[in-house]
């Protein structure tokens, strides 16, 4: 990731609405965020877990003040038809953004821990840095959520149900799950508090990345 800001989401979908979800979401949705002023790449992830059908998608952003920007407030305000559709079937629903505190690393890994956290580190690029250095893990990055941002009603909001607050973001991208799980276990280590209150230590895997650049090709 480039840009200073990131919006993180979470939800649940049924198993009959799984093919019109990732239809939306691949062939409409993340073009249109992506091709929004301050949007710069999405990437999206799913649960790797046989009993829910559970996703994550990480957007890039410029600066965190997009988040609460004319182009982005715009586009939560005018809803497609079809994701006037999807909207209302999302369950478990979690969003947040706000600005990037910690990031080290290079490239990026397609199985990843995207964990929300109450607690802030005192020192996020330290604690970055500790579990970067970990065997197989490619990158890791510390996010700082904007409640107020991310607060803001729109039209989209209202055709959810009601979404929680989080206050940061804890990534950790790594090249295989054996190393994922060393990862996590090193950050409970030395930093319990932290993990003491983050929420359940999912696997996902990459499923569909889209970059503004090339959003408006194809």
């Amino acid at each position: 990731m480039r840009g200073a800001g990131f919006l993180a989401i979470w939800s649940d979908v049924e198993a009959q609405d799984l093919t019109d979800y990732r239809h939306w979401l691949t062939r409409e949705h993340t073009t249109e965020r992506v091709t929004t002023r301050g949007f710069l790449a999405v990437r999206v992830f799913r649960a790797a877990r046989d009993d829910i059908h559970r996703f994550f998608i990480l957007y890039e952003l410029d600066t965190p003040e997009v988040l609460d920007g004319a182009a982005y407030m715009a586009r939560l305000n005018a809803p497609t038809p079809w994701s006037q559709r999807i909207m209302p079937k999302l369950g478990n629903f979690m969003r947040g953004g706000g600005v990037m505190v910690a990031r080290t690393g290079r490239g990026e890994g397609a199985t990843i821990m995207a964990l929300r956290i109450e607690t802030l580190p005192a020192d996020a690029q330290k604690l970055a840095e500790a579990l970067v250095a970990c065997d197989g893990v490619a990158a890791v990055q510390i996010g700082a959520t904007d409640e107020a941002r991310t607060s803001v009603p729109t039209a989209e909001k209202g055709m959810r149900k009601d979404e929680g607050f989080f206050a940061g973001l804890l990534l950790i991208e790594a090249l295989d799950v054996a190393s994922l799980q060393a990862a996590l276990q090193q950050a409970r280590a030395i930093a319990p508090d932290i993990l003491g209150r983050a929420s359940e230590p999912e696997v996902y895997q990459g499923m569909f990345a889209l970059e503004a650049r090339i959003a408006d090709f194809g």
